[in-house]
């Protein structure tokens, strides 16, 4: 598997260490820079060394991991840091499940709700195939590809709710309330991975999602019964946590797949998101096909869809 691609490193340097660290670059022809508020900074071969005067090290550029594991940990910290991520944040590695969900802010297409769970085995694979919140991942091609790593990933196990735009907005009729709707979704992934009992192992210890509604009962309600028997965690920027990016880059996969199709049926390119570009979509859109459509490709109760208060009946 390709390794990670570091472009930047920071670290803390003694005193003692950065005076290591200048006589290295002074010795192997770094061009030596003025640079704010810095000791002093060397440049190389697109690759940026700045020392600070509050004692950080920031390494920058092409050929950052090289210098860490080459020069940097052997010959100035003299302790390997590079990889171990999980050794100094042991919960890394802990056997839990994360759950994030995609398409809430896209007018277009599904809400798609997903959830993984990791055990120690499939936390240092997927740290070292850079899986990170979907958010950050801007190549669709690349949430593809992660996505295909997730799941081929052993000890590793995904589930994934799709709602569609027609079931969305029966169920956002009902249930008026679309943190409501989210408890749902976050609730059914925790319980379908925890009735999968034979494939985590060992259990998972909690379950980890966003803080996306005042309560965190608003979960917890929606819970079944495997789903109580284990602790929850909701948090802002959970996505942070392995796990929960991991079910961001399924859910945002899917959610990808389902709008290209709802495009292709309908013979359109439906753009993601909110906004004039998606605006115009719609009412191209309403044109083509009539208002009385529109509920079977996108969530009506958004603004975008006023000015057709029929697409709602």
């Amino acid at each position: 598997m390709a390794e990670k691609a570091l472009t930047s490193y920071t670290c803390k340097l003694t005193e003692v260490q950065a005076a290591l660290l200048e006589t290295h670059l002074l010795a192997n022809n770094y061009e030596m820079r003025a640079v704010p508020h810095t000791r002093f900074a060397g440049h190389r071969d697109k690759l940026n060394v700045n020392y600070y005067t509050s004692g950080k090290l920031l390494v920058q550029g092409k050929g950052t991991r090289e210098f860490v594991e080459f020069v940097l940990e052997p010959e100035i910290l003299e302790e390997a840091r590079l990889g171990y991520e999980a050794e100094l944040e042991p919960e890394l590695l802990e056997p839990r499940i994360g759950v994030d969900e995609s398409g809430k802010g896209d007018f277009f297409g599904p809400l798609v709700v997903a959830g993984v769970y990791v055990n120690e085995g499939a936390a240092r694979v997927l740290l070292a195939a850079g899986v990170r919140d979907s958010k950050a991942v801007k190549s669709v091609k690349k949430v593809s590809e992660l996505a295909d790593t997730i799941r081929q990933t052993e000890g590793c196990v995904g589930t994934v709710v799709p709602v569609g735009p027609e079931s969305y907005n029966r169920m956002y009729g009902r249930m008026r309330n679309l943190n409501r709707m989210l408890a749902w979704g976050h609730a059914r992934v925790i319980e379908n991975l925890l009735e999968q009992t034979g494939r985590l192992n060992p259990p998972p210890l909690r379950a980890i999602s966003d803080q996306f509604a005042r309560r965190a009962s608003v979960v917890e309600q929606a819970l079944g019964p495997l789903g109580r028997e284990i602790e929850l965690v909701q948090r802002t920027k959970a996505e942070s946590d392995l796990a929960v990016a991991a079910a961001s880059i399924l859910a945002r996969h899917e959610f990808l797949e389902r709008l290209g199709r709802l495009g292709e049926k309908f013979g359109m390119d439906l753009p993601k998101g909110a906004g004039h570009t998606v605006n115009v979509v719609a009412a191209e859109f309403v044109d083509r096909h009539g208002a009385e459509v529109l509920g079977r490709a996108a969530k009506v109760h958004f603004r975008t869809a006023d000015p057709w208060p029929e697409s709602r009946l």
